[in-house]
C-alpha cells in the first residue's frame, strides 16, 4: 500500500511498494512499502484555480478544457489525493490480488506468464510513484490503441502523471494496468478487481433483499382507481426509483477501499423515509423535468432508453430494478446498457460482471443467512431480468471508446458510430461520477453553469440525444446548480469543506439535446 507525506519544500514523498516479482515468488500476500520516491513539485503552481470565462471552442482540447483542468499537482484538489495516494493504493491491492491468484496456480506455463504480468505491474507502480512521462500504449490488439496513442502524441507529448489533466492521467493508469495482462498468453481477460466487486455485493444483503422483497412481484396498477390516480402512482414510483438508481452510485470501490460492512449498509439504505430525507441533498434536481420527458415515451414508436453504466454489484442491481420498472410500466420498450470491455476504474461494469450478477441471483448461494422467502424473491427477479435479455428487451453493449482517455465532448468526432447509435435513443442515462466528469470535461467550471452548456457537443451537436446525468458527487467538478449555484457551492465550501468528495450530495441533470436532427460529422 502506498501513502504520501507532505514536505515543507513543496515535494510529495510517495512510499513505494516492494518489487511485485519478489513479492509474488513467495513472500507474504501483502503489499509492503519499504522504499521512498520523491516527486519534486516545487516548480509547479498549486493555488486554487478559477477563471472568469471559459476558453473559446476553437481553443478547447484534451490538455486545455473549457475551464482550467484539475491536475495532480493542485494540492487543494481531489486530483492531488488521487494521484498521490488513491491510485498507488489501488494498484497495490491489485498486485496483492494477482499474487494471491499466482499462489493458487499449478501449471508452470501459467505461473511464468502471470509472474511476467506482475513484473509489468511493478513497472507501472514505479512509473506512477516516480511521476514518469506518459508513454504510448503497446499494441495489444484492443480496439482503443489507436485512439489512445493518437491522443498521447497530439496532446500529451512529454506530459507526466502529475501535470497531465487528472482525468486523462487516471484513465491512462487503468489502461496501462489492463496492458499488464492483455499482452500475456493466458491472462488477457484477468480482472484484478473481480474479487472486490463480488465481495462488496455479498456484503450488501440488507439493501439487496429490501429491494427484491418489494419488487419480485411484477409492477401492477390497481384496477379500482381512476386513470388520474394511476398516473400519479406511476409518477411517484418513477421518482422513487430514480432516487434508488441515483444513490445506488454511492458504492464506488475506488473510493470505499477500506469501508466497513455497517458503513456500506448506511450508504445503501433504500427505504422511503431515507429517500425523502436525502432528496434535499440533490443540489441540481431535474427529476420533475425528467418525468415529463419519460412519461410521453409510450406515445412514441421507439421507447428506447440507454444506460451508460458505472459500478458493478449493488449499483448495477439498482440500475436493473429501475430498468425493470421502465419496461413493466411501458415507459420503455427497449433498454440498452453500455459497459466496459475490460476492468476499469476498479468497479466499472464489464460483461463478466453483468453475467455474474444475473446468474448469482438465479443460481448462487451468496447470502447464507437469507431466509427462503428472500432467496426466492432474488431468484424471481433474476429470472425475469434474464428473460428480458433473452428476448432482446435488455441488451448489453461495450464500445472501445468508453475505455479511452477522451471526454464525451469528443465522442461525436472520435467515435461517430457510437454517437450515431446513441442519437437513436429517446433518453441516455449517464451513471456515476466518472461519466459525469467525462460529460463536463472535468474542469473548474462555475457551479452555476447550466448542464447543457457544461456538456458541450453532447447537448449542442446535431442529433445529440436527450441526456440525464445521475451522479452522487465524489470529485471537484460541480455544475448545473442554477443561478444561485456559485453561492451554494461557496457556502458548502465554508461549512462542509469535503462536500465535493463525500458522496452526501448528488445531481440529477437533464439536457434536451437536439434529437431528431440529422447527425453531421466534420
Amino acid at each position: 500500500m502506498a501513502e504520501t507525506t507532505p514536505a515543507s519544500n513543496g515535494t510529495v514523498n510517495v512510499i513505494k511498494g516492494d518489487s511485485a516479482v519478489a513479492h509474488a515468488k513467495g513472500s507474504p500476500g501483502t503489499y509492503s512499502a519499504p522504499s521512498r520516491v520523491t516527486l519534486h513539485l516545487e516548480h509547479l503552481p498549486s493555488k486554487n484555480i478559477k477563471a472568469p470565462w471559459p476558453r473559446t471552442p476553437s481553443r478547447v482540447d484534451p490538455n486545455n478544457p473549457p475551464w482550467p483542468a484539475y491536475r495532480g499537482y493542485h494540492e487543494y484538489s481531489f486530483a492531488h489525493a488521487t494521484m498521490g495516494v488513491r491510485l498507488p493504493t489501488i494498484l497495490g491491492k491489485a498486485i496483492d490480488d494477482t499474487s494471491r491468484t499466482l499462489n493458487e496456480q499449478s501449471n508452470e506455463d501459467k505461473i511464468v506468464d502471470l509472474v511476467q504480468c506482475l513484473e509489468r505491474m511493478d513497472l507501472l507502480m514505479a512509473d506512477l510513484s516516480g511521476n514518469a512521462k506518459l508513454r504510448p500504449i503497446i499494441d495489444d490488439g484492443e480496439g482503443d490503441v489507436a485512439l489512445w496513442n493518437k491522443e498521447i502524441a497530439k496532446y500529451f507529448q512529454g506530459k507526466d502523471f502529475m501535470n497531465a489533466p487528472w482525468l486523462f492521467a487516471e484513465a491512462y493508469k487503468y489502461r496501462r494496468l489492463h496492458e499488464c495482462f492483455s499482452v500475456s498468453r493466458y491472462w488477457k481477460d484477468y480482472d484484478v478487481f473481480y474479487r472486490q466487486k463480488c465481495d462488496t455485493f455479498a456484503r450488501s444483503a440488507d439493501a439487496v433483499f429490501e429491494l427484491s422483497m418489494r419488487f419480485a412481484e411484477p409492477f401492477k396498477q390497481s384496477e379500482n382507481i381512476s386513470e388520474k390516480e394511476k398516473a400519479e402512482t406511476e409518477r411517484l414510483m418513477f421518482l422513487e426509483l430514480t432516487q434508488v438508481c441515483l444513490w445506488g452510485n454511492s458504492t464506488d470501490l475506488s473510493l470505499l477501499i477500506n469501508m466497513t460492512e455497517d458503513q456500506i449498509k448506511s450508504l445503501q439504505s433504500t427505504g422511503g423515509e431515507h429517500l425523502a430525507a436525502t432528496e434535499k441533498n440533490i443540489l441540481g434536481n431535474h427529476m420533475n423535468q425528467l418525468w415529463e420527458t419519460v412519461k410521453v415515451l409510450p406515445e412514441k414508436t421507439g421507447g428506447r432508453i440507454d444506460f451508460v453504466l458505472d459500478n458493478a454489484g449493488f449499483e448495477l442491481y439498482c440500475d436493473f430494478v429501475y430498468a425493470d420498472f421502465l419496461i413493466q410500466s411501458g415507459l420503455a420498450k427497449q433498454i440498452r446498457f453500455h459497459g466496459k470491455r475490460y476492468p476499469w476504474f476498479v468497479s466499472d461494469v464489464t460483461r463478466n460482471d453483468w453475467s455474474w450478477l444475473l446468474n448469482t441471483m438465479v443460481y448462487g448461494h451468496l447470502f447464507p443467512k437469507a431466509s427462503e422467502a428472500e432467496r426466492e424473491s432474488l431468484r424471481r427477479l433474476g429470472a425475469r431480468w434474464k428473460q428480458y435479455e433473452n428476448d432482446g428487451r435488455w441488451t448489453y453493449e461495450q464500445h472501445p471508446f468508453w475505455c479511452t482517455g477522451y471526454t464525451f465532448w469528443d465522442l461525436h468526432s472520435e467515435a461517430p458510430d457510437l454517437f450515431l447509435h446513441l442519437s437513436h435513443s429517446d433518453l441516455v442515462f449517464f451513471k456515476g461520477d466518472l461519466n459525469h466528469r467525462k460529460l463536463t470535461y472535468d474542469c473548474a467550471a462555475p457551479a452555476s453553469i447550466p448542464f447543457d452548456v457544461a456538456i458541450g457537443p453532447m447537448a449542442s451537436a446535431a442529433g445529440a440525444p436527450k441526456v440525464c446525468s445521475l451522479r452522487t458527487i465524489k470529485s471537484d467538478v460541480v455544475v448545473g446548480l442554477g443561478d444561485d449555484g456559485d453561492a451554494i457551492a461557496e457556502k458548502l465550501d465554508q461549512e462542509e469543506p469535503g462536500w465535493k468528495i463525500s458522496g452526501k450530495y448528488a445531481v440529477v441533470l437533464l439536457s434536451e439535446g437536439r434529437p431528431g436532427e440529422k447527425v453531421r460529422f466534420a
